[in-house]
């Protein structure tokens, strides 16, 4: 019966029984379908689902406003079912609501599969078949996953789908341009760049495929568009990767060209042949892979190689998957539907980060005119020159009241060429206007509206003072980055273990063989592999239990007793019952732990 049933979460929540559309009633009883969706396969605590449904204000009888919901989701999915006879789609157990669906019955799942096999063709130089592929399973996206649902449950799984597609649309671009249709794919890149404005991948994708297509001055305006967007939002430059784009498509590098130009040189053309310019360029090489989760975001370029045969590189780079919510994995399989395609094979090579390798010199190909003059780039104020002109403007401000606070800033916008900064001038401008006329129509002292007036007039003033001098202050990019560097440093390292951690579960996912060679979740034995903090709770000693942020002693020796008495752990759920321990720390232990199984080594 459940083989009948489809559902689409890509978009639009929809489901199927057969080929006729099931009414899936109201909001909340779809959010709760949503729940056991992305578990399906694997049982749903009554309480997950309350905090994932009702995040902020959830109802006094929760388990009866689930069962309420559950019962309405039966009727619609299973309409032959008798009225006291068990659900068998939507099945409770001891340890939650259970959808018993087939996996292929998710649009998401049947995605994800597919992007799978499309790694695998093209790992295995199949590249035609891996764009098939790729080009299936975007085309089951509809829209937005997950509309009107709120919470950070919801919000964590659509980060999640959402990602999974921006990274399958980045590898179908990168196949694209190894199959050498840089020229048609430059209008899909601009609407993806639109869309996906700060993935520096994309970016690099369409600064080459505009370059190969002869737009060289094109090229280096959508770096120098992308390097002001970094700056003007986030204070920071461009990887080191498109930077070296960059510089190579200044010197009009022809190594950047397709390599199978260079592989045969081109004798003299007779002056009746068409151009090389007019002629479609040849299928394209040498176009760097997607970095590893675990390479840092401005790693440098490889050294250039001479090119030999070689397997195709790999196109999917691992993927910020966001954990720390209440059931926030993937997409869950039943273990009686077959597994998905693993490999307990030797590991394959993890890089430290992901380079270029150049194509060979092009010969008889004509390179693009130079292009030096196209770029027009502020340079930055030099160290010395710097903390003086920063001094000197804060002087200003305050030696003036505040009044001169517009002319610093609109100073600092023309070396900037910042209109945002233009339009702070014209704010302290105004301010300074707003000044001078409640001065010019201020009321004499004993008039009983001059204490108001007097009010107004030191808020302004201290605005544009105080406020100006700090605000000019900032205005140094070195000041600003010793100000909120520490909290930066600290966000970024916590962020990087945590991306470490969830590249360590992909590679359980998919290579099983990784817990045995890399020792993951094992901070007690010997390693060279970092996991982010990955900790085995079902193998672990006590020692590294009780060092869990959280966890005291007792409780960790009552974890370690329970494990010897019963068994390994399922799930964070699982070890919350059993070991008796707080809500609060549920969400610390899901970001941490892995539950594997006990193996004799």
């Amino acid at each position: 019966m459940s083989g009948m049933l489809r559902f689409e979460i890509l978009g639009p929540q929809r489901a199927w029984y057969a080929d006729r559309p099931v009414d899936l009633g109201p909001g909340k009883q779809r959010a709760v379908l949503a729940v056991l969706l992305l578990s399906a396969g694997r049982p749903v605590p009554t309480n997950q689902i309350i905090e994932a449904v009702w995040p902020e204000e959830p109802p006094a009888n929760g388990p009866n406003v689930v069962q309420k919901y559950v019962a309405g989701l039966r009727r619609v999915l299973e309409p032959d079912r008798s009225p006291r006879t068990p659900g068998r789609v939507l099945a409770l157990t001891d340890a939650g609501y259970l959808l018993r669906i087939s996996p292929e019955a998710v649009d998401a799942v049947r995605f994800e599969r597919g992007v799978h096999r499309a790694r695998q063709r093209h790992a295995d130089g199949r590249t035609a078949e891996a764009q098939a592929e790729l080009a299936a399973a975007l085309e089951l996206w509809q829209g937005e996953p997950f509309t009107g649902f709120a919470g950070a449950y919801f919000d964590t799984a659509r980060h999640r789908l959402v990602e999974l597609r921006a990274v399958a649309l980045e590898s179908r671009a990168e196949l694209e341009l190894e199959s050498g249709r840089h020229r048609e794919l430059v209008g899909g890149l601009v609407e993806l760049v639109a869309e996906f404005p700060v993935r520096e991948r994309l970016r690099h994708q369409l600064m080459l495929a505009l370059y190969r297509s002869g737009r060289q001055a094109e090229a280096l305006a959508a770096y120098r568009e992308f390097a002001d967007l970094l700056r003007e939002e986030y204070g920071i430059e461009p990887g080191e990767i498109l930077q070296e784009l960059h510089r190579r498509i200044l010197r009009s590098d022809p190594t950047l060209q397709p390599a199978e130009v260079a592989a045969s040189p081109v004798a003299p053309a007779p002056a009746d042949a068409p151009r090389a310019a007019d002629l479609e360029p040849p299928a394209l090489a040498g176009m760097p892979p997607a970095a590893e989760l675990s390479a840092p975001a401005g790693s440098p370029v490889s050294r250039p190689v001479p090119p030999v045969a070689r397997p195709a590189k790999p196109l999917f780079k691992a993927l910020d998957i966001p954990v720390g919510v209440p059931a926030s994995p993937p997409l869950a399989v039943p273990q009686d539907a077959g597994p998905l395609p693993q490999n307990d094979g030797p590991l394959p090579p993890m890089s430290a980060h992901s380079g270029m390798d150049p194509a060979p010199a092009l010969t008889g190909y004509p390179p693009p005119p130079p292009a030096a003059a196209e770029v027009r780039r502020v340079d930055p104020m030099p160290r010395w020159l710097s903390i003086p002109v920063t001094v000197v403007a804060v002087l200003v401000v305050l030696g003036s009241f505040g009044f001169l606070t517009w002319l610093v800033v609109l100073a600092h916008a023309a070396w900037r060429r910042s209109w945002r900064l233009l339009l702070v001038a014209g704010g302290y401008l105004a301010l300074v206007g707003a000044l001078a006329f409640v001065f010019e129509t201020s009321p004499e002292p004993e008039d009983e509206n001059s204490v108001p007036v007097f009010l107004v007039s030191c808020g302004l003033i201290f605005g544009c003072w105080l406020g100006g001098a700090v605000h000019v202050l900032l205005l140094n990019t070195r000041v600003r980055r010793a100000v909120t560097g520490i909290a930066r440093r600290r966000e970024r390292n916590e962020e990087a273990r945590r991306l470490r951690r969830e590249e360590a579960r992909q590679l359980l996912y998919h290579y099983p063989a990784a817990r045995r060679e890399l020792r993951i979740g094992r901070p007690d034995l010997p390693r060279a592999y970092d996991d982010g903090g990955l900790i085995d709770i079902n193998v672990v000693p006590e020692q590294v239990i009780s060092g869990i942020p959280g966890l005291s002693q007792e409780q960790a020796r009552r974890v370690v007793t329970d494990r010897w008495l019963r068994g390994p752990f399922g799930s964070v759920e699982e070890l919350s019952v059993r070991c008796l321990l707080p809500p609060s720390s549920a969400e610390v232990l899901r970001d941490l732990l892995v539950f594997l199984p006990p193996t004799s080594e």
